[in-house]
């Protein structure tokens, strides 16, 4: 079982120069983007290491977040005009196989490169750094997954200041199930779980069970993380595929993918 790799935080640095204002009347508001994540369907000109897809989350307060298969940035982003001015980013630092691992260098290239950005309805287009990247506003490409009789995926841990990814939980893949009774089925990472959820609105209370085998200490260590998380009362929120669990009562929490 590989050892697992724990990412911290790296800054880095785009430059950013101040772009000049569209005057073809195909420019849009800032509020236009922001709230918003588009998915690419498409890339013409240099491809994404490993396929992607590009993500773009674009958040209130002037944040961008990023992630193109491996690792994800996050940071600060200046949508007036027609380009995006992405300034200071922080990324996470985990090793991904293959080709993903080139995903990441694309993906600074195409934000160093202050691409030009046009919206059409759910279309977001963007050029830049030798590449056309089309991409389609995530509700639209993928609705929100029902949170009851979905399988979720568990891809990132949730602590107080990070997203943790590790080869060892893309590897253990612990699940959860929630079923239109409330019972609970999954798998920790080494154990399988059972129990119950209670659902009121968004938060969702859990009481979990367990198999008690041990595993490597490394998977030892992530199932102990997603059963903190799942430790009593939580908030769940769900966009298109993503489902986010945040446990106040300990600061931790998890992003699950419906399968």
């Amino acid at each position: 079982m590989p050892a697992t790799r724990i990412p911290i935080l790296l800054a880095l640095t785009v430059v950013a120069a101040a772009g000049c204002s569209s005057s073809s009347g195909t420019e849009n508001p800032p509020a236009s983007l922001t709230g918003r994540t588009f998915v690419s369907t498409a890339v013409s000109g240099t491809p994404i290491p490993g396929g992607g897809p590009l993500t773009l989350t674009f958040v209130e307060g002037g944040r961008i977040s990023a992630t193109s298969g491996c690792n994800t940035a996050n940071g600060h982003v200046d949508l007036q005009g027609n380009t995006l001015q992405v300034g200071e980013l922080a990324s996470t630092m985990t090793a991904c196989p293959g080709d993903v691992m080139g995903a990441d260098e694309w993906q600074a290239g195409l934000l160093h490169s202050q691409p030009t950005w046009t919206l059409s309805g759910d279309t977001l287009t963007l050029k830049g750094n030798g590449a056309t990247v089309t991409m389609l506003d995530r509700k639209a490409a993928h609705p929100d997954k029902p949170l009851v009789g979905t399988t979720w995926v568990v891809n990132t841990l949730l602590r107080t200041d990070a997203e943790v990814r590790s080869v060892t939980l893309d590897e253990v893949r612990p699940t959860l199930t929630i079923t239109p009774d409330g019972k609970v089925s999954g798998t920790a990472g080494c154990n399988t779980m059972t129990g119950s959820a209670v659902i009121d609105g968004d938060d969702v209370t859990f009481t979990i069970a367990t198999t008690r085998m041990m595993c490597a200490p490394e998977v030892m260590e992530v199932e102990q993380q997603v059963l903190g998380a799942l430790d009593g009362k939580t908030k769940a929120t769900i966009d298109s595929d993503v489902l986010t669990l945040r446990n106040a009562g300990n600061n931790t929490g998890l992003k699950l993918r419906a399968e």
